[in-house]
């Protein structure tokens, strides 16, 4: 199935975003290895989270979270530590692809049993539930910050809790800090000195929570607000004092034109008249949203340089390979690097007709539905891939007044 995506002459409405899922599924982990019953408000109807609602409620002996990442880690960790329980953790062929050994070296360190059952360094994973000893450990600093969130939150469960030691450059720690915020909570108090953390054992308690809604899901209303003639958009239940580190996209869009204003209840997106001649920005502690933003500095015509984008060649999809890939058609030539993009104003000429393939990737689909602004009648292939974080994305679409079409078979523009 595709998408061909209309834009409105003018964006106007308000949108209730889905919840996080990045709290979401750290708050399940932590409910299940809370003793007490712990009660989770507003929890995220995504699919990453519904994946992990699964595995805890059936308790299977093979999970198969097919491309949920998070889910992944997560899982890995707390089926290590869940002692006289066996468990094979597999997923998608591209999670399959998705290099975990550097979780599995760790867990190992401190007393796990766990083995690959194919490919040495990739899932799928057998993992036999033991007590950890936990003690200190050292872990490069510019891993997948769900590694380290995976091991962080089930360190209260092990016998000597866990000195973590980050060494060299460290991405994404927001990330890890919302976990440390979490755990404290729950009643699990962390002490961070420079790139040590240290975490006591010990044990979760209850305490009343809710899940906020996704500053990751906002980052695309911030790029239609740049792209749309006027804008106007309502995002209640959003704060600027949030657990995300994406909450800084207000920030990362002021200077392509879009100003943020608190309301009673949550943000308004307004156009404004900055303007920015050329982007340069270290986004190694927000890669979630470079698509978003790579996305609309080109449509904006705004040349760009933005690094740490590191950890972006292990996500559901290579992402720099896939905005090179995507952006050509639309007429943007890239230059890409391990770890970063630009766009030097390069153009070559855009396909008539582009249809932009999403490789299983939601914020493929997310980030570049908006450029309808600027080439109308664009298609998206497997829209439905927006179901691993926001499944009501094109409902929330057509509430603003996008018409989204769905091309019949033998249309010359698929």
């Amino acid at each position: 199935m595709n998408y061909t995506l209309f834009a409105p002459a003018q964006l106007s409405g308000a949108i209730t975003l889905p919840a996080s899922k990045s709290i979401s599924n750290r708050a399940l982990i932590i409910q299940a290895l809370c003793p007490e019953a712990i009660t989770v408000e507003n929890l995220s109807d995504c699919d990453d989270t519904r994946v992990m609602q699964q595995a805890f409620a059936h308790d299977d002996s093979t999970i198969d979270i097919h491309g949920a990442g998070t889910a992944m880690r997560f899982l890995t960790a707390y089926y290590a530590q869940k002692q006289g329980c066996r468990h094979t953790i597999t997923g998608s062929a591209r999670m399959q692809q998705r290099p975990i050994r550097i979780l599995v070296e760790a867990l190992r360190s401190l007393g796990a049993d766990i083995r690959y059952t194919d490919r040495e360094g990739f899932p799928p994973l057998d993992i036999c539930g033991r007590s950890l000893t936990g003690g200190e450990l050292l872990l490069p600093g510019d891993v997948s910050s769900q590694y380290v969130s995976a091991l962080l939150l089930i360190a209260p469960a092990m016998r000597n809790g866990l000195t973590l030691t980050l060494t060299g450059e460290l991405v994404s720690m927001p990330y890890i800090e919302m976990t440390l915020a979490m755990m404290e909570h729950f009643g699990i108090e962390a002490r961070r000195i420079g790139h040590t953390i240290e975490v006591p054992a010990g044990t979760y308690r209850p305490a009343p929570f809710r899940v906020e809604p996704d500053w990751s899901a906002a980052s695309y209303w911030y790029e239609m607000a740049a792209l749309a003639p006027s804008a106007s958009i309502h995002l209640p239940g959003l704060s600027p004092h949030s657990l995300q580190g994406d909450a800084r996209i207000e920030h990362l869009f002021a200077p392509l034109g879009v100003s943020t204003h608190p309301s009673a209840d949550g943000i308004e997106l307004r156009k404004s008249d900055s303007h920015i001649d050329t982007y340069t920005q270290d986004l190694s502690e927000q890669p979630d949203l470079a698509q978003t933003l790579v996305v609309a500095c080109c449509l904006l015509g705004v040349p760009f340089h933005f690094t740490g984008l590191q950890t972006l060649r292990i996500k559901e999809t290579d992402r720099i390979a896939a905005l090179c890939n995507e952006l050509n058609k639309l007429g943007y030539k890239l230059i890409s690097s391990d770890n970063s993009l630009s766009w030097e104003s390069e153009t070559v000429e855009p396909e008539a007709h582009p249809v932009i393939n999403t490789y299983d990737d939601h914020r493929m689909a997310m980030a570049f539905a908006p450029a309808a602004f600027r080439f109308p009648g664009i298609t998206i292939a497997n829209p439905e891939v927006v179901d691993k974080s926001y499944p009501r994305y094109w409902e929330h679409l057509r509430q603003v007044g996008f018409t989204i079409d769905t091309p019949q078979k033998g249309d010359s523009t698929l």
